[in-house]
């Protein structure tokens, strides 16, 4: 186990690494220069240029990279170009925001979706897995933005039971966890559900039942362990999408986490605010993705053999 850990930390730096070259490059070849835009056009080239000198960005790329990567180590991403504060300061605002929102979906969409699948397998043929199937097919269908203004229509507009905009108790973080977590718990509805019924129609379960084994406890122990590896492999690219689709949600609801963020930085060409919150998405990708492939290796220790540990 101990070496399968180090190839998939070594892994995780060589794409970290990755993440910061392509970022570094995409900000710096795009059209545009900050300063101007910084400036506004008030500053003539002259003081453009020594504003430019000052930021280094008169620095041979190859150097201000290697300039970057050293400081993103250190936690230092350097100051916005507009706001005229440190990064990690920004970061610090915005992931008290994103991180309690991407954490709540993550757990309705994990809960409601593992709820409704085995519901769902349980009563397989039956009405109210028909119910189940409609919902999921319908939360993965609608889009998070839309169903985001319905929910503020009805339960902020109409029966003025939620805030719709900003965040001033805990209440206002309920109705952008159901937007954007009712796709992914509808995806994982229907995930459980394939792979729950593949698991109890396997010998072993047959067996199980004729030991007299309890149905929950095969439900729950058996069945649901040995369809758990498709639902962690999801689990992954569910991270991920929280984190792209929290976009869209923030600027629905007025809050500013760190997808407004980086939307604000990619409109005005605030580079380190490009770099940091691009770099702290990927940290938190790669980390979780870590996680749960070391949770593999704990589920099925087959999995350590096949991604490297002899």
């Amino acid at each position: 186990m101990g070496r399968y850990l180090t190839n998939r930390i070594l892994q995780t730096v060589i794409v970290l690494l990755g993440v910061t070259l392509l970022t570094f490059i995409m900000v710096n070849v795009a059209p545009g220069d900050p300063v101007a835009v910084m400036m506004e056009k008030k500053a003539d080239a002259e003081t453009i240029d020594r504003i430019r000198e000052q930021m280094g960005l008169n620095e041979p790329l190859p150097k201000q990279y290697i300039t970057f990567v050293k400081n993103a180590a250190t936690g230092d991403f350097g100051n916005s170009y507009f706001q005229k504060l440190p990064i990690s300061t920004l970061l610090a605002r915005g992931f008290k925001v994103t991180g309690t929102l991407a954490l709540s979906v993550l757990v309705f969409s994990i809960v409601f979706g593992l709820f409704m699948g085995i519901l769902s397998a349980v009563f397989r043929g039956r009405a109210l897995d028909r119910i189940i199937m409609f919902i999921s097919t319908l939360g993965m269908a609608m889009p998070s933005f839309f169903l985001a203004i319905i929910l503020q229509l009805i339960f902020g507009l109409w029966l003025r039971v939620l805030p719709i905009s900003g965040l001033n108790s805990i209440n206002s973080y309920v109705l952008p966890t159901i937007s954007l977590g009712m796709i992914y718990g509808a995806s994982i509805a229907r995930l459980t559900r394939t792979n729950m019924l593949d698991a109890l129609n396997q010998d072993y379960i047959r067996t199980a039942r004729a030991k007299g084994v309890s149905e929950r406890k095969i439900v729950l122990l058996h069945g649901l362990k040995n369809a758990s590896i498709p639902i962690l492999t999801y689990l992954g690219t569910l991270i991920k999408n929280i984190l792209g689709g929290s976009v869209l949600v923030e600027t629905v609801f007025a809050i500013n986490g760190i997808g407004t963020l980086l939307v604000e930085g990619i409109m005005k060409r605030d580079i380190p605010v490009i770099q940091g919150c691009t770099i702290y998405i990927a940290f938190v990708f790669v980390i979780a993705n870590l996680i749960i492939d070391l949770a593999y290796g704990f589920i099925d220790p087959r999995i350590r053999v096949t991604r490297g540990e002899r």
